[in-house]
């Protein structure tokens, strides 16, 4: 690999600031801006200008909406510039905010690199490696970062990554990919394409690095040792750009705000989708499939399960195991409008599984052929087929505009005006294996190892914004809501999203829950996990139970399964469970309006709603250490029981200021903070302590009513 080398610094006054730029020999340009305070921008212009022109993950201004045919790489709009101090070194020029410095090192023939300090205390946030920090190869076109490493440092974000939160020591891939059945400790990559890191140094500061790219990512956060460089860490963009912002803060919450807010902010999804959801593939495979979900809504109305939603899996559009989007199976579906009714009318709104790859045979295969509405091979001119769903097909292209009208039109027609509410975007994560495949790109082709994820963004988007103007038309008020698998930053400000298809295992309820924190921490809240576990063997009753209560306060509770013999994961699948199962659930509903708060703030001060507890105590280094808890909210921490057997739950509870201590939630009883507890956790019981002297709000239902999502508060309870 070549080492970026150039002539000296050089500074460029602007109106409120002066930015930094190095020329390049091929006639490009490495540049540094600073955005605010605490917040930079490094980006390294090529001669032959960006490989990637547009970005669609960057949304600094809520007013500011981004085009769908993306927003200009260059451009600065939505941010407020700071004023700049400037200072010359002895090695270079150094720039300065109030809060945040960086000096530019190199030039002149010797290795370009940054150094990113606080201007005050002169401590460390980020150094690029000594030796060299920037380089490319000719021959793949891959670019490479690399920035010094202490050991002690630790690495939390990159999006659904699975295994301990500290990834310090792991090398992992940003890459989209249907990962059915994923270790849940050491699977990479998952579904998501998050090229995000957040840093805590060892004086305790947190950097976040964004890298804005649609390209695949590699993050080697210390597997690489090179003798002649030291310790480092290193991100390889495969053939992309690299431009990366840089935010910096005393805690975690500092860093996780700037990102969100940067990538357009976190969408408020209408209460109900907050409620308990069951997903029954095995029902809706079947073929007398409406009469089983007919049965559905009548088991969960005798056994008197607070359901607020049904999610449909693919299954309404299955013909033996093959699925075709936007259409019926009237032999298993005689009327869909009438079994939607059925369910509405039960208090159960409706979400229904869509994939954006149509089978060869599909009626419609034909007609968007000759649109050109598919990815097409660069080559040929023809649509790219590749497997799919135990067939062949071709995926959608939503850079087309003949793609995305067919596919709003069906959405309506098919979906919406058949009586259910929502479209969930599934099988989005475009893992097409053509070299030659490109995507029209509005009239600028891109080959598919840059846009991969953005299809799954352009699919979400076209399905919120369908929905949007559908309820619009007939005067709903009421908040859009749809459901993403896969995406890049970005798609919080339409969906939720979730961990994918987990496998049924204590492992894979360990380390969900790492999973699922690691994701709020990249900036993704509104998430959760197949409840039960989606692939695999059937959950036994105490592993079920343990799911249900570990998954009770999560921001998205849904008990979705695939397994042998068209089995579903159901709350009374267990008879000597399903009383305690349907206590957790009737927890969730009872705790809705703190839950609910905890949504608000996360759209209006973009704060996680699950949280790590180092995010809450991040002077308390014991939070640092792995473990199972989790904070939901400012006030409650959730101790999930996850292995099989356990009646104890051996946990921390985190230093409080003011003498605090925390209580059981369930006993009233007041325990210390800063130390270790053995706490008490029968089957019954999902362990939870508040903070002393913190009040919640909690609902009841009305009389003889089951719970449900907008159930009154019924009392402000101060622990």
């Amino acid at each position: 690999m070549t080492p970026l080398k150039a002539s000296a610094w050089a500074l460029h006054p602007g109106a409120n600031a002066s930015d930094a730029s190095v020329s390049l020999g091929d006639g490009g340009q490495l540049s540094v801006v600073m955005l605010s305070p605490t917040m930079a921008r490094v980006t390294w212009a090529l001669g032959a200008g960006f490989r990637e022109p547009h970005t669609w993950s960057i949304a600094p201004s809520a007013a500011t909406k981004v085009p769908t045919e993306g927003r200009a790489r260059q451009s600065l709009e939505g941010f407020q510039r700071p004023a700049l101090a400037t200072k010359a070194m002895a090695d270079g020029l150094q720039l300065s905010t109030s809060a945040l410095a960086v000096r530019l090192i190199g030039g002149d023939g010797q290795p370009l690199r940054l150094v990113w300090s606080d201007p005050a205390s002169e401590q460390i946030y980020q150094s690029d490696r000594t030796t060299s920090a920037y380089l490319s190869e000719r021959r793949t076109g891959l670019l490479r970062h690399c920035v010094e490493r202490d050991p002690r440092e630790h690495y939390f974000g990159l999006g659904d990554k699975t295994g301990p939160l500290n990834l310090h020591g792991r090398r992992l891939r940003c890459l989209g990919q249907d990962s059915i059945g994923y270790d849940p400790a050491t699977g990479d990559p998952l579904y998501k394409h998050w090229p995000f890191v957040i840093s805590r140094t060892t004086d305790g500061l947190w950097t976040g690095v964004y890298y804005d790219t649609l390209s695949s990512c590699t993050f080697d956060l210390g597997c690489e040792h090179d003798n002649y460089h030291g310790l480092f860490r290193t991100v390889e963009i495969d053939d992309g750009d690299l431009d990366y912002y840089l935010m910096v803060g005393r805690t975690p919450a500092d860093v996780v705000a700037q990102f969100v807010a940067l990538i357009g902010g976190t969408h408020l999804p209408p209460r109900w989708s907050v409620g308990f959801a069951q997903t029954a593939m095995g029902l809706a495979d079947s073929p007398n499939a409406q009469q089983l979900l007919e049965g559905f809504v009548d088991e969960c109305q005798s056994r008197r399960v607070p359901i607020s939603s049904f999610h449909y899996g693919s299954g309404y559009s299955s013909r033996g195991k093959q699925r075709y989007v936007f259409t019926w199976n009237r032999s298993k579906f005689p009327d869909p409008e009438g079994v939607n009714a059925r369910f509405q009318a039960a208090g159960m709104r409706l979400v229904a599984n869509l994939k954006p790859c149509l089978l060869d045979d599909h009626p419609a295969y034909a007609e968007l052929a000759a649109q050109h509405a598919f990815i097409e091979d660069g080559v040929t001119g023809l649509p790219v087929v590749e497997p799919y769903w135990d067939g062949q097909g071709s995926h959608l292209d939503f850079t087309r505009p003949a793609a995305v009208a067919w596919w709003q039109q069906q959405l309506r027609e098919q979906i919406l005006d058949k009586g259910i509410d929502v479209g969930w975007n599934d099988n989005n994560e475009y893992a097409i294996q053509s070299e030659d495949a490109f995507t029209q790109g509005w009239g600028q082709p891109m080959p598919m190892h840059r846009s991969r994820p953005l299809h799954a963004l352009l699919m979400t988007r076209a399905t919120f914004e369908a929905q949007q103007a559908w309820s619009s038309q007939r005067g709903l008020n009421e908040p859009v809501f749809t459901v993403t698998r896969a995406g890049p930053p970005g798609i919080q400000r339409y969906a939720q999203t979730w961990s994918g298809d987990n496998t049924t295992s204590w492992a894979s309820l360990k380390w969900n829950i790492r999973t699922g924190l690691q994701m709020s921490l990249s900036g993704m809240f509104n998430i959760g996990h197949d409840v039960g576990g989606f692939y695999g063997p059937i959950p036994e009753p105490e592993l079920l139970l343990r799911w249900v209560q570990a998954c009770a306060l999560n921001p998205r509770m849904v008990m979705n399964s695939w397994k042998a013999g068209n089995v579903s994961n159901l709350p009374w699948m267990h008879p000597e469970v399903t009383e305690k199962v349907l206590d957790a659930i009737r927890l969730r509903y009872r705790l809705m309006p703190y839950l609910w708060q905890c949504f608000e703030r996360a759209t209006e001060r973009h704060v996680p709603i699950i949280r790590p507890t180092f995010f809450n105590f991040p002077e308390d280094l014991q939070c640092l250490q792995d473990n199972d808890e989790f904070m939901l909210g400012d006030h409650l921490l959730v101790a999930p029981v996850v292995n099989e057997g356990d009646r104890m739950r051996r946990l921390y509870l985190p230093q409080l200021p003011l003498g605090k201590g925390w209580v059981d939630f369930h006993m009233r009883q007041r325990l210390p903070a800063g130390q270790w507890h053995d706490a008490d956790a029968p089957l019954d019981r999902l362990p939870l302590f508040v903070i002393e002297g913190a009040e919640l709000p909690l609902a009841s239902p009305f009389a003889g009513a089951l719970p449900r999502h907008d159930d009154p508060v019924s009392e402000l309870v101060r622990f």
